[in-house]
């Protein structure tokens, strides 16, 4: 991927990443990339290893300047989280603590009807090699496990951004799961459809693929069903024309 454009603050209000004692530079600057990716823009950092600003952040974050140009620093969690009602903790193991643990899917839609009740939302990571302590937990109401590979789940701080910044872009999406590409043209409509079938029929009786009586009808629907399922464009429709002249003309030439 190449270098994006200088990328710009989200203007609804959204949650807040707290990357808890960061240690090196490159991960915070790709959790702010990854951060502006999925429309997030409010970070703080709580005690970075090697202090801020960070020229290692600032190249790693490739263009997303609007995050780390705004990023606060606290000395402590409590501090980081004073000023917020509801703090959500990520965290991939159990600290033997009695919190609520959901899934970063259903936080996201958690996170989404809070901010909507007009709540200030925070959500804490830890450091790379130790992850968030008991005495980080604390400060959450709610801790998020993202479900990996049990033998192996460690992730790179800016590897879990991603994730839980991308289901918290998924949870609020709008747009259609499904479309065409861009390029495609309209939909083919029903009329179209049926046009092109009665024309593939008559090739087709003409070809003597249908000569069999007793199998013709379910020849047929089967036929008229999987033109249905492929979702043709009203190109494809005019194409699949053309190819049924050309086949039936060059069978007639043969002959």
């Amino acid at each position: 991927m190449g270098r994006p454009s200088k990328g710009r603050a989200t203007t609804t209000a959204t949650p807040t990443i707290i990357l808890v004692r960061p240690q090196l530079g490159e991960n915070i600057g790709m959790a702010a990339r990854a951060m502006l990716n999925c429309g997030l823009s409010s970070l703080r950092l709580v005690a970075p290893r090697d202090g801020w600003p960070n020229a290692k952040a600032q190249r790693a974050a490739s263009g997303a300047d609007v995050v780390l140009d705004k990023a606060k620093v606290f000395d402590s969690v409590e501090d980081a989280v004073t000023d917020l009602e509801r703090v959500v903790a990520t965290t991939a193991r159990n600290r033997e603590l009695s919190q609520r643990i959901v899934t970063a899917r259903r936080a996201a839609e958690e996170v989404h009807g809070w901010i909507a009740s007009g709540e200030k939302v925070g959500i804490l990571f830890g450091p790379e090699r130790t992850g968030l302590t008991n005495d980080d937990m604390v400060h959450a109401d709610t801790a998020l496990s993202i479900p990996l590979n049990p033998q192996f789940s460690s992730l790179n701080i800016a590897q879990a951004v991603l994730l839980v910044a991308y289901e918290w872009a998924v949870a609020g999406e709008t747009a259609p799961a499904e479309r065409m590409s861009d390029h495609s043209t309209r939909p083919a409509t029903k009329d179209e459809l049926i046009n092109l079938f009665a024309h593939l029929e008559r090739a087709l009786d003409q070809s003597g693929f249908l000569r069999n009586k007793a199998m013709r009808p379910a020849m047929v629907n089967n036929l008229r069903a999987f033109l249905q399922r492929a979702a043709m464009t009203e190109q494809e429709v005019r194409s699949f024309h053309g190819v049924i002249k050309y086949l039936a003309k060059h069978k007639h030439s043969e002959e």
